[in-house]
């Protein structure tokens, strides 16, 4: 994410800032990015904290994308549902970067239902997951203390609310880039046919994990294609969004790029993993020195550094790629 700053005052603001100290209200506008003035603030503003301009209807881009909540008469539920929130709109402002859901983008959105295990006196279950444009998020692991227990119980260091809505909306652009002539015959070579029954290879993955190895960048991702590319694509925006935070901040290295060079704006794959790399083991050093895990704890073999370059290939140009302008992109190899 890149430094924010206060349209009245220039002054440093962070992304869920919804005043400044100097009194103006903040209002983010994801088509371009930062923070602008005089913008109606999104009908959530007081019930979410949503701070984000609004648009038709009187919400965000972001809450009408979202069609079911839980019950907030349940304690804490409303807490969670804000928080999910907050990383469903993190994540978008991400992928307008490469244009998605803005209004350059001419295709379909997503709707998410936001569910809550907590129901009262009983626990109901939800899946997580998306079918048919529809992606279900579980707002309880908004909580950190659940989210850590479940990370310990799965073995899952990424098992977060910014990491799921990043996988799951994988899966939905996975649709959209389904749609453009090429994607699925390269798809298909890189990642396996997906096409395989997903009910059979979940069940054989939780009777029989098998270890990640060389092939794939989690354990998740060797249960079927579907998921391998979900976690590819969401460790391609863990990667590109780590290395812009940290440019944002100014600092740099003998391998790190030089200030002002911008992850979003990278097509070179190997450019970009090299210096997510330095960034990653600069950023691991530091969380070694307070005895932190690390914050990027993979080790990118070729075979995971050309599917991730391939996903950066894809969503760093799908949204608005016409079907002549991809057919053109062809003649270059996709990783």
């Amino acid at each position: 994410m890149q430094r924010l700053d206060c349209p009245s005052c220039g002054q440093a603001v962070y992304f869920r800032n919804t005043i400044c100290s100097c009194g103006a209200p903040l209002v983010f506008d994801p088509e371009v990015g930062r923070f602008v003035a005089d913008a109606p603030v999104c009908a959530k503003l007081i019930d979410l904290g949503c701070n984000w301009a609004a648009e038709s209807g009187g919400l965000c881009r972001s809450c009408a994308m979202t069609t079911t909540i839980p019950d907030l008469s349940v304690e804490g539920n409303h807490e969670l549902l804000a928080r999910s929130e907050e990383a469903k709109r993190w994540v978008l402002a991400n992928l307008a970067r490469w244009r998605w859901f803005t209004t350059a983008d001419p295709g379909p959105r997503p709707v998410f239902q936001m569910l809550s295990e907590r129901a009262g006196q009983q626990q109901v279950n939800v899946t997580m997951g998306h079918a048919d444009g529809v992606i279900t998020i579980n707002v309880v692991e908004a909580d950190a203390a659940v989210r850590v227990e479940r990370q310990l119980q799965l073995g899952e260091l990424y098992r977060s609310m910014i990491g799921h809505m990043r996988h799951e909306i994988a899966h939905f652009l996975f649709e959209r880039l389904a749609a453009l002539p090429g994607f699925l015959e390269a798809f298909r070579a890189m990642f396996g046919d997906e096409r395989a029954d997903y009910a059979l290879a979940l069940q054989q993955h939780y009777a029989q994990p098998k270890p990640p190895g060389g092939e794939y960048i989690s354990e998740y991702a060797t249960m079927h294609p579907h998921e391998d590319w979900a976690e590819t694509a969401a460790h391609v925006l863990h990667l590109v969004d780590m290395t812009d935070s940290l440019m944002a901040t100014g600092l740099t290295g003998p391998e790190i790029p030089a200030p002002g060079y911008d992850a979003y704006a990278d097509a070179d794959g190997d450019h970009l993993l090299h210096a997510a790399t330095a960034v990653a083991l600069a950023v691991n050093e530091i969380n070694r020195a307070l005895d932190n895990p690390d914050v990027y704890p993979f080790v990118l073999t070729d075979a995971t550094r050309t599917k991730l370059k391939f996903a950066l290939h894809w969503l760093s140009g799908g949204a608005t790629m016409t079907p002549q302008a991809e057919a053109a992109e062809l003649a270059l190899p996709p990783a």
